[in-house]
């Protein structure tokens, strides 16, 4: 069982987050969209400037925060918007009491990358027995399998079950082709035997379309509805309704493309015949006498493949014609 299925390739996550700039009727605008897209799921951050970001310390961004926040009640008509066009609520939850509400809402927990030392915040999720999807951006190595080892040690069914997935990220926006890092994934896929992933932050659909080719099974993507005109960082790095459908498409042609790990001759090749008249058969370069001596000049290989196939060359040199041969005529095993 997977806890990350949808009815892409990959889950698709659409990433909304703060797009919304605090308007709770643009929030259910762009979840319509991102509903439309055919993305898998939708997610929004679910704070306030107070319960994420110190006012003493950092003054302007506590007041950031504050104008992107919407009330408990508009979250959760959002997640019921969710179910009414049938794509899944997720969230980064980041204040603490919101869970008390929410939970009933959310059925797979995201934690975002600046969250992923948060071990207090992680254990209430956890706590809850729902999956999570956890961004690695701003970490190291070491600080991700501290928190994997953290999380197995509330509740081992979180990587027994493959009820916890990695995302590959880094937390920038944008983020330069340079640190993308998508080899981290195969790093990911050696050391955990959990759901790996990629959120992405790049600009286009490069970086995450060569993560689905290396096995990148969670996709998050930044939505909006259009990126001319708007100021704030997100639109710039988030896909539109139209780049998403055509992400699933590419997706789609990616994972066909990739097909079997099984190699061996697929029905295509055996239906056109190409086995044997792509392979070369052993024949007698000239006329043989039952008795004589086969060399390397008594035979050629030639297509189409008949008789013996050209693998077994250097098995008859040296043997004897059983039976005469005349020119170009097939020899069997």
């Amino acid at each position: 069982m997977s806890y990350f299925n949808g009815k892409n390739n990959v889950y698709l996550i659409a990433e909304i987050g703060g797009n919304h700039e605090g308007d709770f009727e643009y929030a259910k605008k762009l979840t319509k969209l991102a509903a439309e897209s055919g993305a898998d799921a939708v997610k929004f951050q679910i704070y306030t400037g107070d319960s994420l970001v110190n006012a003493k310390y950092d003054p302007d961004r506590n007041e950031h925060f504050k104008k992107f926040e919407l009330t408990k009640q508009q979250y959760i008509d959002l997640a019921k918007l969710c179910d009414e066009l049938e794509i899944t609520f997720m969230a980064s939850v980041w204040d603490m009491n919101a869970l008390n509400y929410i939970d009933s809402y959310i059925p797979i927990y995201k934690v975002g990358s600046g969250d992923l030392t948060a071990y207090n915040l992680i254990k209430k999720i956890v706590l809850t027995g729902k999956p999570i999807i956890l961004s690695t951006g701003l970490a190291t190595f070491d600080e991700v399998k501290a928190t994997v080892s953290f999380i197995e040690s509330i509740d081992q069914s979180y990587i027994v079950n493959k009820k916890l997935a990695l995302l590959q990220c880094t937390s920038m926006y944008p983020i330069p082709d340079s640190d993308v890092n998508l080899n981290v994934i195969s790093t990911y896929m050696d050391e955990f035997d959990i759901p790996i992933g990629y959120s992405d932050h790049s600009i286009g659909m490069d970086a995450i379309e060569t993560a689905v080719a290396m096995g990148a099974e969670i996709i998050e993507v930044h939505f909006t509805d259009e990126r001319k005109g708007k100021k704030f960082r997100d639109h710039m790095i988030s896909a539109t309704k139209d780049e998403i459908a055509s992400l699933i498409n590419k997706i789609n042609k990616i994972k066909i493309l990739q097909g079997s790990f099984d190699k061996k001759p697929v029905k295509s090749e055996i239906d056109s015949g190409h086995v044997k008249s792509f392979r070369r058969g052993i024949y007698a370069k000239k006329e043989l006498q039952v008795g004589d001596i086969i060399n390397e000049d008594s035979l050629i290989t030639l297509r189409p493949l008949v008789g013996c196939g050209a693998e077994d060359f250097y098995n008859l040199i040296g043997t004897r014609v059983l039976t005469d041969k005349v020119a170009l005529e097939k020899l069997d095993k």
